[in-house]
């Protein structure tokens, strides 16, 4: 098995990202590992064992959601929070079918990805508040979904909202809509 072990492994392609995150992490007393990519990661996998590892949606051309797959099959005690800018329920869902623990949109500060790890500052008990989705965002949640039925495939994703594939990429390429 492997000789060490590191609290956070951490894999995010903004590499300002997750610097910050490390430093951030490293001043709490956890010791840390970063990488920009999947296939750094996975070696490090094989070398290092990790409590916990915070992963990026998309890395470049990789997939974060394979990655969660190929960290489980290494280490499947691995304890895993995804952080993504392009969230959507259809990709939570995903990631925590694969075997995440948590799915985080970004920005997230050191404090709410702990908290979805499970370690919890001394807070009073707070209510949560109940929005709505707003009907942009009901659109963009309703896109990735059928984006994700169809694999990626944006040609059959178009055909199956009934709208023009150039559409369909030009609000693909936007930023989610904040709920």
């Amino acid at each position: 098995m492997s000789a060490t072990t590191t609290d956070f492994l951490i894999v995010d392609d903004d590499q300002t990202l997750a610097g910050m995150l490390e430093r951030v992490l490293q001043r709490r007393g956890f010791s840390t590992i970063s990488t920009s990519n999947a296939a750094q990661a996975l070696q490090l996998a094989s070398s290092v064992d990790f409590e916990r590892a915070i992963v990026d949606l998309k890395l470049g051309s990789d997939s974060g959601l394979q990655l969660i797959r190929e960290l489980k099959l290494r280490q499947p005690e691995l304890a895993i929070v995804m952080l993504t800018g392009y969230s959507s329920i259809s990709t939570a869902v995903e990631a925590v079918k694969l075997g995440a623990v948590n799915y985080l949109c970004k920005p997230a500060d050191a404090d709410e990805i702990l908290a979805a790890f499970g370690e919890q500052k001394q807070q009073s008990a707070i209510e949560p508040t109940y929005t709505p989705l707003s009907i942009d965002r009901l659109e963009w949640e309703h896109i990735q979904k059928i984006l994700q039925e169809n694999h990626g495939n944006i040609s059959a994703t178009a055909r199956a909202l009934g709208m023009h594939r150039r559409t369909l990429q030009r609000k693909l390429h936007k930023r989610p809509v904040k709920q």
